[in-house]
């Protein structure tokens, strides 16, 4: 039975759009289809975007910022790290995935329908990769998972750190990891990087490190990754994550990256709520955001997304996998609020993030696609932003993940009357 959806708004469609899907597939989208049989559902007018994507979260770390020991005192990144490395041990599978299915239930219900997890391979018994590999094939008819084998206390840093990346790619992981400014020295820093290409080569993988987060000017991995995949041609294939040093960078050299970048066509992550929270903890005043040049990387139409990256675990307290929260803080910190801007900014969450996983020959509303899409409380893009507004419907392969009514409101005010 083939399924027609009315009355909806599309982004880049200035009247309502029908959207018509049939075997789990959008069969066509546009003005007045002539369908002569199937079961309608009438949008009212609400905007239909493609789901959201969080292309870089830790499920094997959620919910354990109240474990005994995990307390992060001073709110950085390496004392998180270390907090991590004293209570992991003893992490069972079962446990690993019962927290990371609660995460992603929560990130469901906000209208997430891709997300791209690290596992800490940091570990001799591959714990958090083989719970993350049993879920990602539990989950793959209403969810997709990438997972990304992360070596969370470094390659070299932890002893055959890189031998256990290597092992996890062999055990099923879709992305080598890296952390090279967690490394000893910069000289294995750099060591890292090489290697995470070495291996993304020989095993057909996709790149995404942990590069350069810290407010250090002088960190400097960007450049070699940047450098090592444009000479590969798998700059598109590679994912910088973080790089909030590029933030604290000098504008000459700045100005000169950026001309690589383009060239490489590298994709970049930046977490807006956890990098404003763990970065600029050394600085007095005036105190730095602690984010990479989203802007400046946005406007040279250099691939840039926005993502949650924890929740509730020793790096950052809270989180809770809606995107349109780590979107709102994200355009603020960035300062990315012209009007043009905010009509753009749902890309930060949506299609830019498709890129940074390598799946646009599947995401997005087109006709021959899977039918993957979700319904905003809003009636354009503008308002979406603007009013954070919630997800009423989740749509995975024609079949409704869930369905939420707009909450009523009781009132006797005739002002406060929709």
């Amino acid at each position: 039975m083939q399924k027609l959806y009315t009355n909806a708004t599309l982004v880049d469609k200035d009247e309502p759009q029908e959207i018509l899907i049939d075997n789990g597939k959008f069969t066509a989208i546009g003005p007045h289809l002539a369908v002569e049989a199937a079961e309608t559902v009438d949008l009212n007018g609400r905007l239909v975007v493609p789901p959201y994507v969080d292309p870089h979260i830790h499920l094997d770390y959620v919910y354990t910022a109240m474990r005994q020991g995990a307390l992060n005192g001073t709110g950085t990144l390496f004392e998180g790290i270390q907090r991590w490395s004293e209570t992991k041990a003893g992490a069972t599978v079962e446990e690993v995935k019962e927290r990371a299915r609660r995460a992603v239930r929560e990130e469901m219900l906000q209208g997430v329908q891709y997300i791209r997890t690290h596992a800490d391979v940091t570990d001799p018994s591959m714990t958090s990769l083989k719970a993350l590999l049993e879920l990602k094939e539990e989950l793959k008819d209403i969810l997709t998972i990438q997972i990304v084998s992360f070596p969370q206390e470094g390659m070299y840093a932890y002893p055959n750190g890189a031998e256990l990346v290597e092992e996890g790619l062999k055990m099923g992981a879709d992305c080598v990891g890296g952390i090279p400014h967690y490394e000893l020295a910069r000289e294995f820093g750099e060591k890292s990087v090489h290697k995470a290409v070495e291996l993304a080569v020989k095993y057909d993988k996709l790149i995404d490190l942990h590069c350069d987060e810290t407010d250090d000017d002088q960190s400097r991995f960007l450049e070699l990754l940047t450098a090592l995949t444009y000479m590969e041609g798998i700059g598109d294939r590679t994912t910088a994550s973080h790089t909030c040093s590029f933030g604290s960078a000098n504008g000459a050299y700045a100005f000169r990256l950026m001309k690589t970048l383009i060239k490489a066509k590298l994709n970049f992550i930046s977490c807006p709520t956890e990098n404003i929270y763990l970065e600029g903890r050394q600085d007095t005043y005036p105190k730095r955001r602690g984010l990479t040049r989203v802007k400046e990387l946005n406007d040279a139409g250099i691939n840039v997304c926005f993502a949650q990256d924890s929740i509730a675990d020793p790096w950052y307290p809270l989180g809770n996998g809606n995107l349109m929260n780590v979107l709102d803080n994200g355009i603020h910190i960035c300062q990315m609020m012209s009007f043009p801007e905010i009509d753009h900014a749902l890309d930060l969450i949506t299609t830019h993030g498709a890129v940074t996983m390598h799946i646009q020959d599947e995401y997005g509303l087109d006709a021959g696609k899977p039918a993957n899409f979700i319904v905003l409380d809003a009636d354009s893009p503008y308002e979406a932003v603007r009013c954070r507004t919630g997800v009423l419907r989740s749509v995975r392969y024609g079949k409704e993940l869930f369905v939420r009514e707009p909450a009523p409101v009781k009132t006797d005010l005739a002002i406060l009357q929709a």
